[in-house]
């Protein structure tokens, strides 16, 4: 995990968002991020299914039960146990931020989801 009451003001921050207000400046600026993803390499596809992609991933990150280990075989941690270090980065750092944090940004994340698929931009 992540020091204590580190990661708690941008969990914090995150708690507070307003997701419905966060998603309308999300619409008002998709063309360019569907323009910058484009100029990335990815012609025919939509930047919102990405990110529909993105949040799946990171809302089934599971919950794991009891200390985790981490170890340091260089300069930076990773976690002991091999699965977990096999995660998806976004999925790393929610099992860092513990289960309550992690809680309230998967809920958030499926707030937004909620949002950007109802009307999916671009399409």
């Amino acid at each position: 995990m992540l020091a204590p009451g580190f990661d708690e003001p941008m969990v914090e921050a995150i708690r507070k968002a307003d997701m419905q207000r966060f998603a309308t400046v999300y619409l008002r600026f998709y063309p360019l991020f569907q323009k910058a993803y484009q100029d990335l390499g990815y012609p025919n596809g939509y930047f919102n299914d990405r990110l529909v992609q993105v949040i799946d991933v990171l809302l089934a990150t599971p919950q794991v039960a009891g200390p985790i280990e981490l170890v340091r075989p260089n300069v930076m941690y990773v976690f002991a146990d091999p699965a977990l270090e096999a995660r998806p980065a976004g999925q790393k750092l929610l099992i860092r931020m513990g289960p309550d944090n992690a809680a309230t940004v998967k809920a958030k994340l499926k707030e937004l989801r909620a949002i950007v698929t109802a009307t999916p931009p671009g399409h």
